[in-house]
Protein backbone atom coordinates (compact mmCIF):
# COMPACT_ATOMS: atom_id res chain seq x y z
CA UNK A 1 0.00 0.00 0.00
CA UNK A 2 1.27 3.50 -1.10
CA UNK A 3 0.63 5.19 2.17
CA UNK A 4 2.50 8.53 0.45
CA UNK A 5 -0.02 8.92 -1.58
CA UNK A 6 -3.02 8.46 0.44
CA UNK A 7 -1.60 11.21 2.47
CA UNK A 8 -2.58 13.49 -0.67
CA UNK A 9 -5.78 12.75 -1.30
CA UNK A 10 -8.94 14.55 -0.10
CA UNK A 11 -10.16 11.72 2.38
CA UNK A 12 -7.40 11.11 4.08
CA UNK A 13 -5.96 14.98 4.08
CA UNK A 14 -4.60 15.74 7.55
CA UNK A 15 -3.26 11.90 8.45
CA UNK A 16 -0.05 11.07 8.32
CA UNK A 17 1.79 7.40 6.61
CA UNK A 18 1.33 5.94 10.05
CA UNK A 19 -2.13 6.73 10.90
CA UNK A 20 -3.21 5.81 7.85
CA UNK A 21 -1.46 2.72 8.02
CA UNK A 22 -2.67 2.45 11.79
CA UNK A 23 -6.68 3.29 10.76
CA UNK A 24 -7.15 1.21 7.66
CA UNK A 25 -7.80 -2.17 9.07
CA UNK A 26 -10.34 -0.18 11.53
CA UNK A 27 -11.85 0.45 7.80
CA UNK A 28 -12.23 -2.88 6.65
CA UNK A 29 -10.04 -2.16 3.98
CA UNK A 30 -9.16 -4.18 0.64
CA UNK A 31 -7.91 -3.45 -2.40
CA UNK A 32 -9.02 -4.98 -6.19
CA UNK A 33 -7.34 -4.36 -9.93
CA UNK A 34 -9.39 -4.04 -12.44
CA UNK A 35 -8.96 -4.21 -16.32
CA UNK A 36 -10.06 -1.25 -18.30
CA UNK A 37 -13.93 -2.01 -18.85
CA UNK A 38 -14.66 -4.24 -15.65
CA UNK A 39 -17.56 -3.75 -14.17
CA UNK A 40 -16.57 -2.41 -10.12
CA UNK A 41 -20.61 -1.96 -9.53
CA UNK A 42 -23.21 -3.16 -11.37
CA UNK A 43 -26.92 -0.87 -11.18
CA UNK A 44 -28.98 -2.52 -8.97
CA UNK A 45 -26.11 -3.39 -6.17
CA UNK A 46 -26.24 -3.00 -3.04
CA UNK A 47 -23.51 -1.59 -1.15
CA UNK A 48 -22.17 -0.95 1.74
CA UNK A 49 -18.47 0.23 0.51
CA UNK A 50 -16.70 3.06 -0.69
CA UNK A 51 -13.92 3.10 -3.66
CA UNK A 52 -11.19 5.04 -3.66
CA UNK A 53 -9.04 5.47 -6.76
CA UNK A 54 -5.37 4.70 -5.81
CA UNK A 55 -4.56 4.36 -10.08
CA UNK A 56 -6.31 4.67 -12.91
CA UNK A 57 -9.89 6.18 -13.14
CA UNK A 58 -13.46 5.01 -13.48
CA UNK A 59 -16.88 6.37 -15.33
CA UNK A 60 -19.85 6.56 -13.90
CA UNK A 61 -22.18 5.14 -16.77
CA UNK A 62 -26.11 5.18 -16.87
CA UNK A 63 -27.34 2.45 -18.74
CA UNK A 64 -30.63 2.97 -20.42
CA UNK A 65 -33.51 -0.09 -20.64
CA UNK A 66 -33.01 0.20 -24.72
CA UNK A 67 -29.14 -0.59 -24.20
CA UNK A 68 -27.89 3.13 -24.84
CA UNK A 69 -25.35 4.66 -21.86
CA UNK A 70 -24.23 8.07 -20.71
CA UNK A 71 -21.49 8.68 -18.87
CA UNK A 72 -22.73 10.73 -15.69
CA UNK A 73 -19.27 11.16 -14.35
CA UNK A 74 -15.66 10.46 -14.45
CA UNK A 75 -14.01 9.31 -10.89
CA UNK A 76 -9.37 9.84 -10.93
CA UNK A 77 -6.84 8.84 -8.86
CA UNK A 78 -7.25 10.02 -5.54
CA UNK A 79 -10.81 10.42 -5.30
CA UNK A 80 -13.60 8.58 -3.93
CA UNK A 81 -16.81 7.10 -5.27
CA UNK A 82 -20.17 5.42 -4.08
CA UNK A 83 -20.10 7.18 -0.81
CA UNK A 84 -23.69 8.27 -1.17
CA UNK A 85 -25.20 5.30 -1.72
CA UNK A 86 -23.11 3.50 0.73
CA UNK A 87 -24.35 5.66 3.34
CA UNK A 88 -27.76 4.33 3.03
CA UNK A 89 -28.83 1.11 3.50
CA UNK A 90 -30.78 -0.99 1.17
CA UNK A 91 -30.31 1.69 -2.02
CA UNK A 92 -30.20 0.54 -5.38
CA UNK A 93 -27.21 1.82 -7.49
CA UNK A 94 -28.78 3.67 -10.63
CA UNK A 95 -25.80 3.15 -12.26
CA UNK A 96 -22.58 1.28 -13.48
CA UNK A 97 -19.64 2.09 -12.42
CA UNK A 98 -16.80 1.03 -14.39
CA UNK A 99 -12.77 1.29 -14.93
CA UNK A 100 -12.15 3.44 -17.79
CA UNK A 101 -8.49 2.43 -17.45
CA UNK A 102 -6.45 -0.38 -15.88
CA UNK A 103 -7.27 0.42 -12.32
CA UNK A 104 -6.99 -0.22 -8.67
CA UNK A 105 -9.28 0.55 -6.00
CA UNK A 106 -9.53 0.94 -2.04
CA UNK A 107 -12.51 -0.16 -0.68
CA UNK A 108 -13.48 0.79 2.82
CA UNK A 109 -16.48 -0.08 4.88
CA UNK A 110 -18.68 2.98 5.44
CA UNK A 111 -20.11 2.02 8.64
CA UNK A 112 -16.72 1.68 10.36
CA UNK A 113 -15.42 5.33 9.08
CA UNK A 114 -18.59 7.25 10.39
CA UNK A 115 -18.11 5.42 13.39
CA UNK A 116 -15.73 5.39 16.74
CA UNK A 117 -13.85 2.53 16.56
CA UNK A 118 -13.15 0.58 19.14
CA UNK A 119 -9.64 1.30 18.83
CA UNK A 120 -11.04 4.92 19.98
CA UNK A 121 -8.63 5.99 16.94
CA UNK A 122 -8.53 10.12 17.32
CA UNK A 123 -8.49 10.24 13.17
CA UNK A 124 -12.27 9.34 12.93
CA UNK A 125 -13.32 12.69 13.59
CA UNK A 126 -11.13 13.94 10.28
CA UNK A 127 -11.95 11.41 8.12
CA UNK A 128 -15.64 12.54 8.70
CA UNK A 129 -15.02 16.01 8.00
CA UNK A 130 -13.16 15.46 5.01
CA UNK A 131 -16.01 13.63 3.65
CA UNK A 132 -18.38 15.85 4.36
CA UNK A 133 -16.09 18.71 2.53
CA UNK A 134 -15.91 16.01 -0.76
CA UNK A 135 -19.52 15.51 -0.81
CA UNK A 136 -20.27 19.26 -0.74
CA UNK A 137 -17.77 19.57 -3.77
CA UNK A 138 -19.52 16.76 -5.56
CA UNK A 139 -22.58 18.84 -5.47
CA UNK A 140 -21.04 21.79 -6.51
CA UNK A 141 -19.42 19.57 -9.84
CA UNK A 142 -23.38 18.15 -10.15
CA UNK A 143 -24.16 21.81 -10.61
CA UNK A 144 -21.61 22.34 -12.90
CA UNK A 145 -22.71 19.42 -15.37
CA UNK A 146 -26.35 20.77 -15.28
CA UNK A 147 -25.31 24.16 -16.00
CA UNK A 148 -23.09 22.66 -18.91
CA UNK A 149 -25.83 20.55 -20.65
CA UNK A 150 -28.76 23.50 -20.10
CA UNK A 151 -28.09 25.14 -23.35
CA UNK A 152 -29.26 23.20 -26.46
CA UNK A 153 -26.50 24.38 -28.67
CA UNK A 154 -23.80 22.01 -28.46
CA UNK A 155 -21.60 24.75 -29.20
CA UNK A 156 -22.69 26.42 -25.89
CA UNK A 157 -22.49 23.37 -24.11
CA UNK A 158 -18.68 22.78 -25.38
CA UNK A 159 -17.43 26.48 -24.39
CA UNK A 160 -19.55 25.88 -20.88
CA UNK A 161 -17.82 22.86 -20.06
CA UNK A 162 -13.89 23.89 -21.64
CA UNK A 163 -13.91 27.65 -20.14
CA UNK A 164 -14.41 25.40 -16.86
CA UNK A 165 -11.41 23.21 -16.91
CA UNK A 166 -9.77 26.42 -18.26
CA UNK A 167 -10.52 28.00 -14.82
CA UNK A 168 -9.72 24.82 -12.83
CA UNK A 169 -6.12 24.21 -14.71
CA UNK A 170 -5.39 28.37 -14.06
CA UNK A 171 -4.47 28.40 -18.00
CA UNK A 172 -6.25 28.51 -21.25
CA UNK A 173 -4.18 25.18 -22.17
CA UNK A 174 -5.18 21.71 -20.40
CA UNK A 175 -6.25 18.10 -21.01
CA UNK A 176 -10.13 16.97 -20.30
CA UNK A 177 -10.20 13.33 -18.49
CA UNK A 178 -12.53 11.91 -21.80
CA UNK A 179 -12.08 10.36 -25.00
CA UNK A 180 -14.47 12.06 -27.65
CA UNK A 181 -17.23 9.40 -26.75
CA UNK A 182 -17.26 9.80 -23.01
CA UNK A 183 -17.35 13.64 -23.49
CA UNK A 184 -20.22 13.26 -25.76
CA UNK A 185 -21.80 11.53 -23.65
CA UNK A 186 -21.04 13.95 -20.85
CA UNK A 187 -22.47 16.40 -22.55
CA UNK A 188 -25.75 14.44 -23.69
CA UNK A 189 -24.96 15.14 -27.34
CA UNK A 190 -23.97 12.62 -30.28
CA UNK A 191 -20.19 12.03 -31.03
CA UNK A 192 -20.78 12.93 -34.52
CA UNK A 193 -22.11 16.01 -34.18
CA UNK A 194 -20.27 16.73 -31.15
CA UNK A 195 -16.52 16.52 -33.54
CA UNK A 196 -18.32 18.43 -36.44
CA UNK A 197 -19.12 21.21 -34.17
CA UNK A 198 -15.35 21.01 -32.37
CA UNK A 199 -14.21 21.84 -36.49
CA UNK A 200 -16.09 24.62 -36.85
CA UNK A 201 -14.86 25.99 -33.26
CA UNK A 202 -11.45 25.29 -34.26
CA UNK A 203 -11.95 27.08 -38.04
CA UNK A 204 -13.91 29.99 -36.44
CA UNK A 205 -10.67 30.88 -33.91
CA UNK A 206 -12.27 29.59 -30.87
CA UNK A 207 -10.23 27.06 -29.65
CA UNK A 208 -7.42 24.74 -30.54
CA UNK A 209 -7.33 20.76 -30.19
CA UNK A 210 -5.56 17.90 -30.53
CA UNK A 211 -6.65 14.72 -29.06
CA UNK A 212 -7.27 15.56 -25.29
CA UNK A 213 -5.12 18.54 -24.91
CA UNK A 214 -7.16 22.03 -25.59
CA UNK A 215 -6.57 25.53 -25.65
CA UNK A 216 -9.17 28.18 -25.44
CA UNK A 217 -8.41 31.27 -28.25
CA UNK A 218 -9.26 34.71 -27.18
CA UNK A 219 -12.31 35.02 -29.17
CA UNK A 220 -14.30 31.78 -27.09
CA UNK A 221 -14.44 34.42 -24.35
CA UNK A 222 -15.38 37.18 -26.64
CA UNK A 223 -17.92 34.60 -27.59
CA UNK A 224 -19.56 33.82 -24.35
Amino acid sequence: MDYQFLTTTALFKGLNEKEIEGILPCLKARVKKYRKGGIIFHAGDQISEIGLVLSGSVNIVVTFYWGSSNIFGHVGSGDIFAENYAAIPGRRLLNDVIAAEETEILFLNLDNLLTTCKKGCAFHNGLIHNLVRISAMKNLNLSSRMMHTASKSIRDRVLSYLSECALKSGSMRFSIPFSRQELADYLGVDRSALSGELSKMQRDGLIEFRKSDFTLLEDSYLYK
